[in-house]
């Protein structure tokens, strides 16, 4: 019997680290318990589970996954300004995390690039869009779905 390999239908079992060009960890599992996906399920964006594709059990690689196979590109129209009075009770500060409801009342998370007394830039990009990501794993086991 051959060894499985990262595919359509397969279970993984991975340790991961994710970081930025600087070197700063954004995410890891190497500390913790390993994760576990099946591939297409959404737990993972589809850029980084192509890029483990034809992977086994035992393999460690570090990828570099660019922003197109990531987070994607930075919208400028994700980057919305808004009245200062929608944010009456807030103490604001550049960096802030703020959680908007959108139509279907579903959480929008922006954070607020700047500010003053008439009115507050928000940008709702995804922090690491734009950023070319090192997608360093260790594949532990791969299994049929």
């Amino acid at each position: 019997m051959t060894e499985l390999r990262i595919g359509p239908d397969k279970e993984v079992t991975l340790h991961f680290a994710l970081s930025l060009e600087s070197g700063d960890v954004v995410d890891s599992t190497f500390e913790k318990q390993p994760a576990t996906f099946k591939v297409g399920d959404g737990n993972l964006l589809p850029g980084f589970e192509h890029a483990l594709f034809g992977l086994k059990a035992g393999d460690k690689r570090t990828l570099q996954v660019e922003p197109e196979n990531a987070f994607g590109q930075p919208n400028p129209q994700n980057i919305q300004v808004m009245p200062r009075s929608q944010f009456q009770d807030m103490e604001l500060s550049e960096g802030l995390l703020v959680i908007f409801n959108d139509a279907a009342n579903a959480e929008l998370p922006g954070m607020v690039k700047s500010f003053d007394d008439a009115q507050v830039t928000v940008d709702f990009n995804h922090p690491l869009a734009g950023k070319t990501l090192s997608f360093e794993v260790q594949i532990i086991d791969v299994k049929a779905a």
